[in-house]
């Protein structure tokens, strides 16, 4: 199979051998596809190796042998977003997360599609938990795993005041008795309503949303976790640490 000027995003590039580059690519008409690319790393090649790196938005020339493609010419089609601390960490979630769960030499157009609008969300610098609930939120519905916020699983309407965890074969399970440390593995009502509307719900209510389709996700990834979920962890009590040798302010 030829690919000529095929779009698609730069998921992942790494060395190979001296000179070359093996590089994940997500094509709307094709999937996630993997791509040599030989000999760019000699000084005629900077133009080619920026439009290789991840979240760029590129078309290119390849073709088919066996599991890899071999890579002919590669243009940028914009430049990709710049981004800075805990958006590039988001940057490399998203770009995992595609990698992980897109499967290869399938059409996914409406997978490409939500990349498209993640990484424009992601230029803008809207606010970022809220962009990556929405991207896990719509990742899931891509890929036809999605579920229904708006209804538990029993098929009654949500409460909003009530807690649901989320099963990620039947949809939301209202909690009538939490146990102990258990409120952080929960979502609320309110929030899952909101995810449903695509209408930010209030800072509580969205980060109960973190665990509960992390949860989903881990399902689908069949078991195994994210390098970017641990680089997370790491960042967070590397943060809390921090915060609790800070001296007190005076005043």
């Amino acid at each position: 199979m030829r690919y000529i000027t095929e779009p698609a995003f730069v998921l992942h590039a790494r060395p190979w051998r001296e000179t070359s580059l093996l590089v994940e690519v997500l094509s709307a008409e094709h999937g996630r596809i993997g791509l040599v690319a030989r000999g760019v790393q000699g000084p005629k090649k900077h133009l080619l190796r920026a439009a290789l790196q991840p979240l760029q938005s590129i078309r290119f020339d390849g073709e088919q042998r066996g599991e890899l493609a071999q890579l002919r010419a590669a243009e940028a089609v914009d430049a990709a977003p710049l981004l800075h601390g805990d958006a590039a960490l988001a940057g490399f979630y998203i770009n995992e997360l595609c990698l992980r769960l897109a499967p290869r030499q399938a059409p996914q157009p409406e997978l490409h599609a939500v990349y498209a609008q993640v990484r424009e969300r992601l230029r803008a610098g809207e606010p970022l938990a809220w962009t990556l609930r929405r991207f896990e939120r719509d990742v899931l519905d891509a890929l036809g795993v999605g579920l229904d916020y708006a209804l538990a699983g029993e098929g009654d309407a949500i409460d909003p005041a009530a807690r649901y965890r989320l099963d990620p074969e039947h949809g939301p399970r209202r909690v009538l008795g939490e146990r102990a440390g258990e409120r952080r593995e929960l979502a609320t009502g309110r929030a899952l309503l909101a995810l449903a509307s695509d209408a930010q719900p209030g800072s509580e209510d969205l980060a109960s949303l973190r665990l509960p389709l992390r949860a989903v996700l881990l399902h689908h990834l069949s078991g195994r976790g994210l390098k970017s979920w641990e680089m997370l962890g790491a960042l967070g009590r590397l943060t809390a640490a921090q915060r609790c040798s800070a001296p007190a302010a005076s005043g």
